[in-house]
């Protein structure tokens, strides 16, 4: 079966699948920092997050950024923070920053 002959209903409890996998397969994933992200898929943790509310927004409904952020993290973001991000190296931030020398 093709995509576009999936009913909308469906192709969107298939999205929402795929989405919760992408959320299971980043908390699998903690070492994975945002600006490695960033830098090689061009969105992160964060962006996911933003996703979520501008969505929400989409469907008239008001979602806090900082329940999304938890949704997407799996635990409030300064704990996260705390135990998993680790100090960005030079390149990665150099290379986020867009310099090409």
């Amino acid at each position: 079966m093709k995509i576009d002959q999936l009913d909308p209903h469906t192709q969107q409890a298939l999205e929402a699948a795929a989405f919760r996998r992408l959320l299971e397969h980043l908390d699998s994933r903690k070492d994975v920092q945002n600006i490695e992200l960033m830098n090689l898929a061009g969105f992160c943790r964060n962006c996911l997050s933003k996703w979520y509310v501008a969505a929400a927004t989409e469907q008239g409904i008001e979602l806090d950024y900082e329940d999304a952020r938890e949704r997407v993290y799996g635990m409030p973001y300064p704990e996260w923070k705390d135990q998993y991000q680790t100090p960005a190296s030079a390149e990665a931030q150099a290379h986020f920053n867009g310099d090409k020398s």
